[in-house]
């Protein structure tokens, strides 16, 4: 009786190393894409969206996480995270969500009438086109996984709200990122670079892509790394965040083939 050949790895280290960057599949992150924009999307910029998505998810669990420290708790409630956006403002993303959350009503501000009486807010949308907000329970695998990974466990409202969050910011994401792949580059934010009053500014990143439209690579169909990169940037603050995006999103990117 021959012996059988030995069955090849399914995945190479290096292809391990990225699939660990991200609890969010490329395949979930095309989904969202596909949602709003017919562009197709290269496997670096799937993954670049995933770790972008990562680590605004991490900081966020992580202001939380010492939120609920501070009042000896282990388990991640709605206020931490309340707690960890007004601590840092770098967090306040995926901002489409806070209208349609518990934890945030109140704080997107009440309007009024000409007579004083309070608008009441508007109902939620029963269009049968998917939204980021009717698609947030696609991630909640991912945020399950993500908080595990952190050594954290949190509420349902918690991880609701993690959810709807990620779905949000990564919809953005795929606007703002559509719109550099047509005008050619970042026109309307890639000039202005927001920082804390108490950090240093960060040095320029990707400067002459961002700046520059005839600087950007690519045709006009498809969105790619640097895309994803460049939409960051109108997405997060420039501060130690978006630094830490753009980085770990370089990382994530090393082995994965532009196709």
């Amino acid at each position: 009786m021959t012996a059988q050949p030995a069955r090849p790895e399914r995945s190479s280290p290096e292809a391990a190393s990225v699939i660990d960057v991200s609890p969010f599949k490329p395949s979930l992150v095309k989904a969202v894409f596909r949602d709003v924009t017919p562009m197709h999307v290269s496997r670096s910029a799937a993954w670049a969206a995933a770790s972008v998505t990562r680590t605004v998810l991490t900081e966020i669990i992580d202001g939380a996480r010492r939120a609920a420290a501070a009042e000896a708790r282990k388990k991640l409630i709605p206020g931490d995270l309340l707690s960890a956006i007004d601590r840092n403002v770098e967090l306040e993303v995926g901002a489409k969500w806070y209208d349609h959350s518990p934890t945030f009503q109140g704080l997107t501000g009440v309007l009024y009438d000409a007579e004083g009486v309070i608008v009441p807010s508007r109902k939620r949308s029963r269009s049968r086109k998917p939204s980021a907000v009717v698609g947030a329970h696609r991630f909640e695998a991912g945020v399950k996984k993500l908080l595990r990974s952190q050594g954290a466990t949190a509420v349902p409202a918690m991880v609701r709200d993690l959810d709807g969050i990620a779905s949000v910011f990564l919809t953005d994401l795929a606007r703002d990122a559509a719109m550099v792949v047509r005008e050619g580059g970042v026109k309307r934010f890639g000039t202005v670079t927001l920082v804390m009053s108490d950090e240093p500014a960060p040095p320029p990143f990707l400067k002459d892509s961002l700046q520059a439209p005839s600087a950007r690579r690519g045709d006009g169909r498809t969105i790619g790394r640097d895309d994803i990169l460049a939409a960051t940037t109108i997405q997060l603050f420039g501060g130690n965040l978006r630094q830490r995006a753009f980085t770990e999103a370089r990382e994530a990117t090393q082995n994965t083939s532009a196709g």
